[in-house]
Order: C-alpha cells, then structure tokens, then sequence
C-alpha cells in the first residue's frame, strides 16, 4: 500500500485494518478531499486555523495544541449522556477527523479529546480509555 493523499504512511498505521486508506471509497475523507481540491500547502494552513482556534477556546487546565492527527470516526467516537439521560454520539464513524488527545494540567487522571472537521470544533474530558466521557464543547466553525 502507498502513501496516502494526506501524506501518512499507511503501511505503518495502527488503523490500517480499520480504515484501508484513500483506496476505500467509502471513508468519508475532508481531508483527502481538501487536498485534492486546493494542496498539501493548503490543508496545512487549514490545520494551523483549526489549532489555533482550539488555543482560543482556553479551557481550563486544556494544555497547548501543537498537532492534530488523523483519526477514524470509530476510534473516537464516545458515546455522551446528555442532561435528559440520554446517551448520544456526535460522529460519523465512517468519516475521517483530526483530532489530538491532550492529558489535563490538573489532574492526570483524566485525558482531553479535541476532534475537527471543516464544520465544527469538539472537546471533551474522559478518563482511562475514554471512560465516562463529558462534551465540554461543540462548536459549529
């Protein structure tokens, strides 16, 4: 398998199984798409803006962004309980997102999930393997 469009070596991916790269046409992919449409340059200033706006969030004990990857819609797709009680999840687990995992300045029990597409902006905290997740944010851009 080659690299992909977004440039990662999908020969040495942990999702290789999951996701089978650009070649599967049925992973809903802004970011391959994105490249395509405009450039690598291009998809690179769009990753800075999606950064930046997270640092502007300043959420209490949130560490710097530095980096968001690449990352399936099944791998981080948490399931949410809502204020009425029920559970719900956000994303598309055929879709492809960037997204980082940050770990809490206050307390390392509990992680940061920050994903993105060109819609919207979610953070969320969690603890051990994404246990008892909380949306903190969900923001339309």
């Amino acid at each position: 398998m080659k690299n992909s469009i977004c440039g990662a070596d999908c020969n040495n991916c942990f999702m290789k199984e999951n996701c089978g790269g650009c070649a599967q046409k049925s992973k809903n992919c802004f970011i391959a798409q994105y490249i395509n449409v405009g450039s690598m340059e291009k998809f690179l200033e769009f990753k800075q803006t999606l950064i930046d706006e997270f640092n502007a969030l300043n959420i209490p004990g949130m560490p710097e962004v530095e980096d968001l990857n690449i990352l399936e819609g099944s791998f981080v797709n948490l399931e949410y309980t809502l204020p009425s009680g029920e559970s719900v999840k956000f994303l598309d687990d055929n879709s492809m997102y960037l997204g980082n995992q940050l770990e809490c300045e206050f307390d390392s029990d509990y992680c940061f999930g920050i994903i993105s597409s060109m819609d919207f902006l979610l953070v969320c905290r969690y603890g051990e393997n994404g246990a008892n997740p909380e949306l903190l944010m969900y923001k339309k851009r």
